[in-house]
């Protein structure tokens, strides 16, 4: 992973998501959407088309769409 990217959140809830295209990774706090598209498109060769994220209990959490088609294999 990068400096960004801390890990692919693996939870039977992001198992969903990504079944629909959004992945969610745990980010650093002080990233912006912008910098946590550049990343997962650098990281896994894939196109974000949104990116949501999340501050809760002192943790972000990045929510993101690919362009339809798209999709990141997480072991």
């Amino acid at each position: 992973m990068n400096k960004i990217l801390r890990k692919p959140r693996v939870t039977e809830k992001a198992a969903l998501a990504a079944e629909k295209g959004v992945y969610v990774f745990n980010v650093e706090k002080d990233t912006n959407k912008i910098s946590i598209a550049g990343a997962v498109k650098k990281e896994y060769k894939v196109t974000p088309v949104k990116v949501r994220t999340v501050t809760s209990g002192g943790n972000k959490k990045a929510y993101v769409w690919l362009k339809k088609g798209e999709k990141i294999e997480i072991i």
